[in-house]
């Protein structure tokens, strides 16, 4: 079973060494930033939690917090604000910027451990049944809408449908009708050259991933990671 990755980010070394050394030993896999700068370099959205620091030299764990979020590469990823700001104006901007739990300083790490837990559970759970994902290309189950590489793309339900199929069976070859079963209305007549054209427009719309949906002469059509 693949770890869970956490990116810690807080500009407290000894704080820092303290949560490395506990999350590892709780079976995460575990990187430090001593600033949201350093984060930066990162590429975040391979984590599957973050625990962030408010106050910070630099950028703010608030403003790198509303960064990510406008990210559609990051702004699903699960966040836990640790900071010594507990007042309800900074516990309220904290949850208005997304966060999915706010964890006041001084804490013990019996309660970091127990939320991390938490929110690892509620949002593993959520991702796997509404998001897909493939690199930059990201399909939202729960809007029906589609990013590529940050940018939102428009496509029919017909290829929404098509690019979810590809995506939930990475690798596994779909013949025109096994599409035309899965993706069409049992009461439309359609050919084999309707599937054709849907899956090249599709193509066009997902930019550099249109290379992923490979062409199996005289078998049909399969993604290919």
């Amino acid at each position: 079973m693949e770890l869970k990755k956490i990116l810690v980010v807080d500009d407290e070394l000894d704080l820092c060494e303290i949560l490395l050394f506990n999350l590892r030993a709780a079976g995460y896999h575990v990187e430090v930033a001593h600033s949201a700068d350093e984060a930066l370099q990162l590429k975040i959205a391979d984590f599957d939690l973050l625990l962030l620091d408010v106050m910070m030299p630099g950028l703010s764990g608030f403003e790198l917090a509303a960064r990510l979020k406008r990210d559609a590469a990051t702004a699903s990823l699960p966040m836990i604000f640790l900071t010594a700001l507990d007042d309800e104006e900074d516990t309220l901007r904290a949850f208005g910027l997304g966060a999915d739990d706010y964890i006041a300083k001084p804490f013990s790490v019996r309660e970091v451990l127990a939320r991390v837990k938490a929110v690892l559970g509620r949002t593993s759970t959520h991702q796997v049944a509404q998001e897909l994902r493939y690199e930059g290309l990201v399909m939202d189950l729960s809007n029906m809408s589609v990013i590529v590489d940050g940018e939102p793309v428009n496509l029919t339900k017909t290829e929404f449908e098509l690019l979810k199929l590809f995506l939930e069976n990475r690798g596994r070859v779909f013949s025109r009708q096994d599409m035309l079963d899965k993706v069409w209305p049992r009461d439309v007549i359609v050919t084999d050259r309707t599937v054709d054209v849907n899956i090249t427009r599709m193509r066009k719309k997902i930019g550099r991933y249109s290379s992923c949906i490979v062409t199996r002469h005289g078998f049909g059509y399969l993604f290919v990671v």
